[in-house]
């Protein structure tokens, strides 16, 4: 068994340029020996746990939707919005709400403190992430942003 304290786990940040994006992530899983991106088939654990944190007026991440993963999401302190294509839904300390596979999704801090909560991702190998207001697409493992052409099934392959 591997046991630690989170509190001793270094946090890490990530914000957009002009600061509309913001989250800071202490990755759990990965300090109990975790591997990134590579699931159970990759060594890796079958799921990811990171206790993340918002500030007041951020989201921590763009509108997005993903093939392969499945996000649990436990609400510790502050209050916030959970937005999905379809709805959005005010959520506060002691709420848990679950965003499959397909499902768009974003958690947005709407109170004066920090939003504060854990996520539970299961970890896929391989995934691909929608971002549906910037028309963008992310791979995993790659970690490749781009944005897709549509085009004939044959077309270049003869």
């Amino acid at each position: 068994m591997k046991k630690l304290s989170i509190s001793h786990i270094k946090e890490t940040a990530q914000q957009s340029p002009k600061g509309k994006y913001a989250v800071s992530r202490k990755a759990i899983s990965l300090a109990l020996g975790g591997i990134k991106d590579v699931g159970v088939f990759g060594d890796g654990h079958p799921f990811d746990l990171e206790l993340a944190k918002v500030p007041p007026g951020c989201a921590a991440w763009p509108l997005h939707a993903h093939s392969a993963q499945w996000e649990l999401y436990v609400i510790v302190s502050g209050s916030g919005e959970a937005r999905t294509a379809s709805e959005t839904v005010a959520v506060q300390a002691g709420d848990a709400f679950i965003h499959p596979p397909e499902e768009a999704h974003q958690l947005r801090n709407t109170g004066p403190d920090d939003l504060v909560y854990y996520v539970i991702a299961d970890n896929a190998v391989a995934d691909v992430i929608h971002y549906p207001d910037s028309k963008k697409w992310v791979t995993k493992p790659q970690r490749k942003c781009f944005r897709m052409q549509e085009t004939e099934y044959y077309d270049g392959e003869e």
